[in-house]
């Protein structure tokens, strides 16, 4: 059995309920975190989990909204775990750099640290693994994930995850899609899963917001339709949304599941920050 959580269903639009994209995916006590954007953090700590809890975390892509709180990751593992602990951080080609460049803001705050602290004998401990396709070895836990390549251009390289666990009932499966528009690598991961966690935008509503920035979204994000028919195509179980665009009204996310339902026939979950889903193996549903 693997349970998810929707940490943070946001976007990059500041919303007062909706942390930024975030989801957890926990095996027993085993956790791995899919994204950290805004606020990632608090919404661990509402869910009774601190960063010592993480095995690790799975980058998407480099997006700001999905990163952006990998500092934080950072610097409470180095803080708050009390023995050195490294922070594992599994990525597109680039993650490398972009984890560089965020210690290097970091210096400041680590030389404080360093110099009032004593029991801080050394820097920050971040390991980072470059993935594009393939098995993803970085953790030491009972989940088997895997990795293909998505389509976000131009953010660019994007990949999405797939992660089972075995249960006496049989292998449990769920894909984290990430921002993308359907594509084959993702297809490939979706083969058959129990659960699809995929983003989503409502393109019949910004289609009519006159703003350039806002019509450059429509062509490398999923609709909920888009969405569906991916899970559809791919004999998923569950279709869990999230990171909404716009965000929903209070009250408002059976119309997200309703476009979704329309064209799959499993079951479609929508939720708050916070929600969970249970994914069990297909056969014992």
């Amino acid at each position: 059995m693997i349970t998810v959580t929707l940490l943070g269903t946001g976007s990059p639009i500041p919303h007062p309920d909706r942390a930024g994209p975030a989801t957890l995916v926990s095996v027993g006590d085993h956790h791995v975190l899919v994204d950290a954007g805004r606020g990632v953090l608090m919404r661990l700590a509402a869910a009774g989990l601190g960063v010592d809890r993480l095995a690790g975390v799975l980058v998407t892509h480099l997006h700001s909204d999905h990163v952006t709180d990998l500092t934080d990751l950072i610097t409470s593992t180095w803080v708050m775990t009390f023995t050195p602990t490294p922070l594992r951080i599994v990525g597109p080609p680039g993650t490398r750099q972009f984890v560089d460049h965020l210690l290097a803001s970091l210096g400041p705050d680590i030389g404080y640290r360093m110099t009032h602290h004593v029991d801080l004998p050394q820097p920050p401990i971040v390991e980072v693994t470059e993935v594009t396709d393939g098995p993803v070895d970085a953790f030491d836990i009972p989940m088997r994930i895997s990795a293909a390549p998505t389509d976000h251009r131009p953010a660019d390289p994007s990949v999405g995850y797939r992660i089972e666990a075995d249960s006496p009932d049989g292998t449990a499966s769920v894909v984290l899609a990430g921002d993308t528009v359907p594509c084959a690598g993702l297809d490939r991961l979706c083969d058959g899963a129990d659960a699809l966690v995929h983003t989503v935008i409502r393109k019949d509503v910004i289609a009519k917001v006159p703003l350039q920035r806002m019509q450059d979204t429509l062509d490398y994000h999923s609709s909920p339709e888009e969405a569906a028919a991916t899970a559809a195509r791919n004999d998923v179980g569950t279709l869990v949304l999230t990171h909404y665009v716009p965000a929903p009204l209070p009250g408002g996310l059976d119309e997200w599941r309703a476009l979704a339902a329309a064209h799959f026939d499993g079951t479609v979950e929508a939720g708050d920050d916070l929600h969970t889903v249970t994914v069990r193996p297909r056969a014992s549903r």
